[in-house]
């Protein structure tokens, strides 16, 4: 199955805010950033594959694919089946096309599309996915719905999506000091920030603030367990793991800070930010404990 180029569409609008804040300045970002982002979230992979349990010759849908890693993976894995990745974002889209071009992965196909409400093909997967790609539906339940759809009686759901945020994991913790820090005698980082793009930085923070918002809107499991009634057997696990934010603070706090262009910190200010990682550095990288859900489903066999 060879990697697709050709022109994509996106939906009928259900999830329109999302699709304007993935495909401006923070969808760049990610796209521009995708290998910080997949070394973030890397200690989910085993975890995801081991519950899909991607068999050879598998049809794979991976939801929410941003820029394609864990879609990929899932083609080496599938075989001689494939995988189709989809996402609201164009210039992640990009960013996946092109990387599975430059690793040779050919049975994998990317597709722009909202999957609340594409068209997938009748019981076209054995198997649906998704790295932290599932939260952002305006209606889990309708998503969930469609997706089910796409799924032959008996197919794998399997995703992760965050805990709650005052879930008492240090990564929790250390990002509101982070945030409090920055939201101290900062320049750039609001109204008075320069254009990126034809919006201002704070066009960008109020973008990144909805983002935020909806990456927490699965985070109550009866929730998901609501959002997953047309499934049988509904599995919610909670997960402990370690995200990488960068190799030393210093390099984690020009990270932290590229994620809302036009924002400058003072000296103090930023010597702050990294003595709240300091206690995160280990010699492989600023790592911070976080807890997840990972969570299994099947469609029903009728």
């Amino acid at each position: 199955m060879k990697t697709s180029t050709g022109p994509s569409t996106t939906s009928t609008g259900a999830n329109a805010r999302q699709e304007e804040i993935w495909n401006g300045p923070l969808g760049h970002h990610w796209a521009e950033q995708q290998d910080r982002y997949d070394a973030m979230t890397s200690a989910l992979n085993d975890h995801l594959f081991e519950a899909a349990a991607i068999r050879n010759g598998d049809r794979v849908l991976d939801i929410g694919c941003g820029a394609g890693t864990v879609t990929r993976m899932a083609a080496r894995l599938a075989g001689l089946g494939h995988a189709v990745g989809v996402d609201i974002s164009a210039p992640l889209l990009e960013r996946a096309r092109s990387r599975a071009k430059a690793e040779r992965v050919r049975n994998v196909a990317f597709e722009r599309a909202d999957a609340q409400t594409h068209p997938f093909p009748v019981a076209g997967y054995d198997v649906a996915i998704s790295r932290g790609g599932v939260m952002f539906f305006a209606d889990h339940a309708a998503a969930f719905d469609n997706i089910a759809r796409g799924l032959i009686p008996g197919g794998r759901l399997v995703f992760v999506c965050p805990q709650p945020a005052g879930s008492g994991a240090e990564e929790s913790r250390t990002l509101g000091l982070l945030s409090k820090l920055l939201g101290e005698g900062e320049e750039g980082g609001g109204e008075q920030g320069g254009k990126q793009g034809g919006r201002t930085s704070a066009g960008h923070s109020t973008d990144t603030s909805a983002a935020h918002t909806a990456m927490a809107s699965l985070s109550d499991p009866d929730h998901i367990r609501a959002s997953l009634a047309s499934y049988d057997d509904v599995t919610v696990t909670p997960l402990p793991v370690e995200t990488h934010w960068g190799r030393t603070p210093a390099d984690a706090v020009d990270f932290l800070l590229s994620r809302t262009p036009g924002r400058t910190v003072t000296p103090a200010t930023r010597t702050a930010l990294e003595d709240a990682l300091l206690p995160h550095a280990t010699p492989a990288g600023v790592r911070m404990k976080a807890a997840v859900w990972l969570v299994t489903a099947l469609r029903p066999h009728s």
